[in-house]
C-alpha cells in the first residue's frame, strides 16, 4: 500500500501538538533513570512541551504504541470478528489484534494476537490500513488474512467469534472506530458496491480513551 492509499478518513493530516493523553500523563510521575518528579513544560531545544526531569535533564519521550491486528477471512469470503470480553468495548465487536512485542515483526505479532485470541493460524496478507487513535495513544495497523489453519474458539479476550458475510458486519455493536475504518476499507478494496456501509455508525461511535489489544 502507498502513501496515497491509505485512508483519508483519519482527520487532517498535520501535527496536533495536543501533547501527552491526560489519562496517560497521569502514569508518568517519576524519571526512569533517577527517580526525581518529572515535570511538564517547555524544554529548550525541542519544539512542543515534554515530560521531563528537573534533576538529571531527562526527556521521557512518549509515542504512540502499535496495534497489530488481523481480518481473517473465510473460504467463502466471509469475515471473522470477536466479541470482545474486557474494557474498552466488551461485549462488542472488533478484530483479533493487540500491542506488538519488541522482538517481533508486524506479521509475526498479528499471527500470534490471531491465535491466541480465537485459536486460528492465519497467513497475514495485503495491509487493509493504517490508523491512529490519537485520544488512545495507539497506531492500529489492519492486515487481511488467510485462514491456514486451527479451529475457531472463544478466549478471556473473545466471548464469540463469529463469521460475517460482508453484507452483514454488525456496524452498529463495532467496539472501535479503527476497526469500522478497517472493515469499510475492506470492503472498498474486496466489496466496492458495499462500502457504503458503516458511515453513519462511524459518526455516532463515541470515542474511548484506552487500549485496543
Amino acid at each position: 500500500m502507498s502513501a496515497d492509499e491509505l485512508p483519508t478518513d483519519v482527520g487532517p493530516m498535520q501535527a496536533s501538538h495536543g501533547g501527552v493523553p491526560d489519562w496517560l500523563a497521569a502514569t508518568l510521575n517519576y524519571c526512569s533513570r533517577c527517580g526525581a518528579a518529572l515535570r511538564f513544560g517547555r524544554i529548550e531545544g525541542e519544539d512542543r512541551e515534554r515530560l521531563a526531569c528537573e534533576s538529571c535533564g531527562y526527556i521521557a519521550y512518549v509515542n504512540p504504541r502499535l496495534v497489530v491486528t488481523t481480518l481473517p477471512v473465510t473460504a467463502r469470503g466471509e469475515v471473522i470478528l470477536l466479541r470482545r470480553g474486557f474494557e474498552p468495548g466488551y461485549g462488542l465487536w472488533a478484530q483479533p489484534g493487540g500491542f506488538l512485542e519488541i522482538d517481533e515483526t508486524v506479521s509475526e505479532g498479528a499471527v500470534r494476537e490471531t491465535l491466541e485470541e480465537i485459536g486460528l493460524v492465519v497467513e497475514p496478507g495485503e495491509v487493509v490500513g493504517l490508523y491512529s487513535r490519537i485520544e488512545a495513544a495507539v497506531v492500529v495497523l489492519a492486515f487481511e488474512a488467510r485462514i491456514v489453519g486451527g479451529e475457531p474458539r472463544t478466549s478471556e479476550e473473545a466471548l464469540e467469534v463469529r463469521a460475517f458475510r460482508p453484507e452483514a458486519i454488525p456496524w452498529r455493536d463495532i467496539a472501535f472506530r479503527t476497526t469500522t475504518w478497517a472493515l469499510r476499507d475492506w470492503l472498498r478494496l474486496r466489496h466496492p458496491d458495499l462500502y457504503p456501509l458503516g458511515e453513519r455508525t462511524l459518526e455516532e461511535r463515541p470515542e474511548e480513551p484506552g487500549a485496543e489489544s
